[in-house]
């Protein structure tokens, strides 16, 4: 009886092996790729997080698609249609990674593809001016915009309050006015807008209305805090699925 014991008691534990080594392989094949190519910096240091040569490149619904070869591996990026050449170098800040991901207007479904928010091209990949908002930042697209002129929305807040009073206002329906200064189309089925009005923070809203960089605009919606969507897509504050109305 011994003996057949401990033949099942080695079974069981050789069993529980092999569970636990294919349970580890399936985390690692599941595991998102990250590029382990040193990021360029600026001389204020922002970081880029990828950079190499275009191998590849096409348009289409209104992105550029980029595949390219950091020097240690190959990957695809989307970006707001952008002029890009064959063989450039570009740089580009984390963005939304997006597996199988198809394009019907390209009739190609990609392994993964990142959108993010913009490419840099030339010197602007590798050099940031000293004292320069983030690359792809709010700030940066907003830079010699007049603000002056944004008003309160009417049973609304500013901006500054939003982020002031988050934990008040998580959940709840908001009502903000600003001024458009980064619009990025159809990334997860939704427009992706930021708005600012004056302050120093911007506010991201998601909807289904299309706008143009420098609308004034008014957002109605629920405001929710802390959304993570990953690969550099996190937000403090964030009003999801709001009516945008262009004034």
């Amino acid at each position: 009886m011994r003996k057949y014991a401990l033949v099942i008691g080695v079974a069981i534990v050789a069993i529980g092996a092999v569970v636990v080594f294919q349970m580890q392989a399936s985390q690692e094949k599941a595991a998102p790729r990250v590029s382990t190519t040193p990021p360029p910096h600026g001389e204020a240091g922002e970081v880029l997080a990828y950079a190499g040569k275009v191998v590849e490149t096409m348009n289409a619904g209104g992105y550029t698609y980029v595949y390219v070869d950091t020097g240690e591996e190959k990957m695809w990026a989307a970006a707001p249609e952008t002029k890009v050449t064959l063989g450039e170098t570009v740089a580009f800040a984390p963005g939304m990674e997006m597996r199988d991901f198809r394009s019907e207007k390209l009739d190609r479904t990609f392994d993964v593809v990142y959108f993010v928010p913009e490419l840099r091209m030339g010197e602007a990949a590798v050099k940031t001016p000293a004292g320069h908002p983030p690359v792809g930042s709010p700030q940066e697209a907003a830079a010699g915009m007049d603000f002056s002129s944004i008003e309160v929305a009417e049973g609304g807040a500013r901006i500054a309050t939003l982020y002031a009073d988050k934990q008040q206002l998580a959940g709840k329906s908001v009502a903000v006015r600003g001024k458009v200064v980064k619009f990025t189309p159809g990334v997860m089925g939704k427009n992706w807008i930021h708005i600012m009005d004056g302050s120093e923070n911007d506010l991201t809203v998601t909807t289904d209305a299309t706008v143009q960089v420098g609308d004034v605009v008014l957002v109605q919606g629920v405001m929710n805090r802390d959304r993570d969507f990953g690969m550099g897509y996190a937000y403090e504050i964030l009003v999801e699925d709001a009516t945008v109305t262009v004034e």
